[in-house]
């Protein structure tokens, strides 16, 4: 039989896709802007018929037709391997649940048992060779095919065919059933408003750490991108790319003339990435581009994939540090933020790499709803926050008062490094606090 005639025999509706989902399932939503549109929407006017269905994905991009409804919750779970704002409302709602992992097993998790009972994701359309292009997920996806009881593609024209790496498809043979669906345009994400002047102050700090031949990763928000502003207008060349997350800096950096990958350990000439998420204009570059490599997170974030590559340049976002150099990157108190991603693994990694360099970046204060002003390094994280990075693990961190390296610092070091860069307004009331902890030093007042 033909890939042809064989893509004809599992050419159904969303309709009658969605009819093998039963009670108690788990069912796998994909991943980010592989997330399915028109199986959510048939599995919705499911909604009366099924109870304790559990979903699973992450960074949605725009609300689930199944969570439209004010009963959802008894009827569908969202568990999410990375937040979201709209997991975020869901949270709220008691509708969805945060299931925290270290990014770089997620594949494993799938095939140590973790599996689905159907998985339902948004891809490219069949090549000629009988593939569905997982397009910039390729993330954890080919591992939850493989596991699963049914796969159920939705194909979108829309979505970039990603290649040059591994697992990032899935072939037909493997498929159940295939959906052809309205085609929406792939979810965006923007990188925000304009940089401000404290993401500027942090890029400049962190640009001039960087050395030619160096390779990045960068993370979402402000800051990264603003780096990546910062690098793709400097003098900088022959950088390369290993990154858990490809975003839109990357494609300036690209364009600017800086990244060739000539100097990578791996992967030579090559950018490597686990999943990509953000405009148009990125997914464009994305596809059919032979310089990308889509590839696994258990490859793209493994420490030793990382640690591999010289002068890698890790840099990432925090929530708060506390002066013991614990960083909260993914929760405010028990408030679920986003999770906690690859930031530990590239955390590790890079201080691996020779002479690499992992920065966790951030603004020295935030101000809250009612107008009032916060120090972003506290004495010590807020009750309930999540540890994302031990302090064991911090390398360089980085606010628009400074940057300080507190790898191997005693206590009463770290203290003092981190309340340097602290917003001037709060370091007597941080050295205050450190005294009262027994980690500050008379002498050092």
């Amino acid at each position: 039989m033909s890939f042809q005639d064989e893509y004809k025999q599992k050419l159904v509706t969303a309709d009658e896709a969605v009819k093998v989902v039963k009670s108690g399932d788990w069912v796998d939503y994909g991943w980010c802007n592989g997330t399915p549109d028109a199986l959510d929407k048939a599995l919705a006017k499911r909604t009366d018929e099924l109870k304790d269905v559990k979903l699973r994905g992450g960074i949605l991009l725009k609300p689930l037709a199944v969570f439209e409804r004010e009963d959802a919750g008894e009827h569908f779970c969202w568990n999410s391997w990375h937040m979201s704002g709209i997991e975020r409302k869901l949270i709220a709602r008691g509708c969805a649940y945060y299931s925290p992992i270290r990014y770089s097993e997620l594949p494993r998790y799938y095939r140590d048992g973790n599996c689905s009972d159907v998985v339902m994701i948004t891809c490219a359309p069949m090549d000629a060779h009988g593939f569905f292009n997982f397009g910039p997920n390729a993330s954890h996806l080919a591992a939850a095919c493989e596991m699963a009881k049914t796969v159920i593609v939705e194909v979108n024209e829309n979505m970039p065919r990603c290649l040059g790496g591994f697992e990032n498809n899935v072939h037909i043979s493997d498929v159940d059933y295939i959906v052809e669906g309205d085609n929406p345009p792939i979810g965006e994400l923007g990188a925000g408003g304009p940089a401000t002047d404290v993401d500027k102050a942090v890029a400049k700090l962190i640009v001039e750490q960087i050395p030619n031949g160096a390779c990045l990763q960068l993370g979402i928000g402000g800051m990264p991108n603003a780096v990546g502003s910062m690098i793709a207008e400097s003098d900088l060349k022959d950088l390369g790319v290993h990154t858990e997350m490809y975003v839109d800096a990357f494609v300036d950096i690209a364009k600017a003339g800086k990244i060739n990958g000539s100097k990578k350990n791996i992967d030579r000439y090559r950018q490597t990435y686990g999943f990509g998420c953000g405009t148009k204009k990125m997914y464009d570059y994305l596809d059919e581009n032979p310089e990308m490599m889509s590839a696994p997170v258990s490859y793209t974030n493994d420490i030793r994939s990382i640690a591999a590559l010289d002068n890698f340049i890790s840099i990432n976002n925090c929530v708060d540090i506390d002066l013991f150099g614990q960083i909260s990157s993914e929760s405010s108190g028990i408030k679920q933020i986003s999770g906690a991603g690859g930031q530990l693994d590239f955390v590790l990694g890079a201080y691996l790499s020779n002479g690499g360099k992992s920065f966790i970046c951030c603004s020295s204060t935030f101000t809250d709803k009612e107008g009032k002003m916060h120090s972003r390094i506290r004495p010590t994280l807020a009750n309930g926050s999540i540890v994302t990075d031990t302090r064991a693990n911090t390398h360089y961190v980085v606010t628009e008062y400074g940057m300080v390296n507190v790898k191997g610092m005693s206590t009463w070091q770290k203290a003092e490094a981190l309340i340097s860069i602290a917003h001037p307004d709060f370091r007597d009331e941080l050295i205050a606090e450190a005294e009262k902890m027994k980690i500050w030093r008379r002498s050092n007042k």
